[in-house]
């Protein structure tokens, strides 16, 4: 389905009878990454899968950032009456979700956050090589993004006070203190970690958050 908000067009796949939970997928994805995941999880819950904008269905425009993401995705819960949310965001994903959280809390009643990082000194030295040379080579404005954005403060973390269960996978893209931090300075978060995954193993195509995010979102 395609939405007209906050200026653009958005495509989302709608599935699922219940409360809603939104899925919000990574950088260079879309909504499919998820199909496996949200099949289960709509025995239970009404699934909103988002393409973001500059991915897969949704507008291209010339804004990247992840303030113009999270206007999209709160314009998105108010035009269709749906908050407050559950929300999973993997990725680009979690920023957006942590990002919305903390802006308008009250759009957002339980948060699942993905391999998230609050700046990209958070990336691992490979990892923020690898991407800087990509950008190099490629000039990709999403890959632009992940090298200067997010720039979220620990401190402005505790605005997001909802439920949040933090997910990491033991190979992560980041520096193990990122979450070490993060869990420390968010009021009401818990962590797990995936053991034998890397960043997208346990996410792309899979369901194996499902027993997870069923015990969390209740």
């Amino acid at each position: 389905m395609i939405i007209q908000t906050n200026g653009i067009s958005l495509f989302y796949q709608i599935s699922g009878e219940g409360k809603p939970l939104l899925l919000l997928h990574g950088n260079g994805e879309d909504h499919q990454i998820f199909t496996e995941l949200a099949t289960k999880l709509a025995d239970h819950y009404t699934i909103y899968a988002i393409d973001s904008r500059n991915h897969g269905q949704s507008q291209q425009t010339d804004d990247y950032s992840y303030e113009a993401m999270v206007e999209d995705v709160y314009s998105f819960i108010k035009d269709l009456n749906l908050g407050p949310v559950d929300l999973v965001g993997f990725s680009d994903g979690a920023i957006i979700g942590l990002m919305l959280a903390m802006k308008a809390p009250e759009t957002i009643n339980k948060l699942a956050l993905l391999g998230i990082n609050l700046k990209p000194e958070d990336f691992t030295d490979e990892s923020y090589q690898e991407i800087k040379a990509t950008y190099e080579e490629t000039k990709d404005p999403l890959f632009k993004l992940m090298l200067e954005q997010p720039n979220i403060e620990l401190a402005d973390v505790r605005k997001a006070n909802c439920p949040i269960l933090l997910v990491k996978a033991d190979d992560d893209l980041f520096k193990p203190e990122t979450y070490i931090n993060l869990l420390a300075a968010l009021p009401n978060a818990t962590l797990k970690i995936m053991n034998d995954h890397d960043h997208g193993s346990y996410v792309i195509n899979q369901d194996l958050l499902y027993p997870h995010l069923m015990d969390f979102f209740g």
